[in-house]
């Protein structure tokens, strides 16, 4: 499995550094010291985006959308001095951190939204298994299915996944839930 990416975008450079130092050792740590950098930077191997709101330019508020917009398969922490008001309500980001952050919580947050992602990948994988298994079900008589080989196998990931969802989802909390069936699609 690839090492996670996580792209942070700050444009004080000592944020940057700060962010390497504290997620290098555990992810690919991609810098981007502004708005239009961060974007540049973004691509299908980026996990998780680290943002700030106040920069100038293009703010951390505009990235967002626009990351959104693209529909991006990435998770958005922001990370910033900006205390949170009513305006965040129509934000689309994962995670709200008002600097400073500490090393710990920078962490917990990254891996949070990290087990998030597989949650939602894992829980989309057993939905369309679940689905094949209910087609053959309607399709097939029982003998069949037990003289079937590819659908013991189908069998067997289903449970397999069950277990891997109830064991990540024990370890979430409330808002972690609420986030991941917001964000769940379906559609794949």
């Amino acid at each position: 499995m690839a090492t996670p990416t996580v792209l942070a975008v700050d444009d004080l450079p000592e944020y940057l550094k700060l962010y390497e130092a504290r997620l290098g050792d555990a992810y690919d740590v991609r810098t981007a010291a502004n708005g239009e950098e961060a974007l540049e930077s973004l691509d299908d191997a980026v996990d998780i985006v680290l943002l700030d709101r106040s920069m100038p330019g293009l703010s951390g508020d505009d990235v967002l959308e626009r990351i959104r917009d693209a529909d991006e398969d990435c998770r958005v922490a922001m990370v910033t001095a900006v205390e949170p008001d009513f305006d965040i309500i129509d934000l689309g980001f994962d995670a709200y951190l008002t600097k400073p952050v500490s090393k710990d919580t920078l962490l917990s947050t990254v891996d949070r939204l990290l087990t998030r992602t597989t949650y939602s990948e894992t829980l989309s994988e057993l939905y369309t298994l679940c689905s094949k298994r209910a087609v053959l079900k309607r399709a097939k008589d029982e003998e069949e299915l037990a003289a079937s080989e590819k659908y013991q196998d189908l069998q067997a990931r289903i449970a397999e996944l069950r277990i891997e969802v109830d064991s990540t989802a024990s370890a979430f909390e409330r808002d972690d839930y609420r986030a991941t069936f917001r964000d769940l699609s379906f559609d794949d």
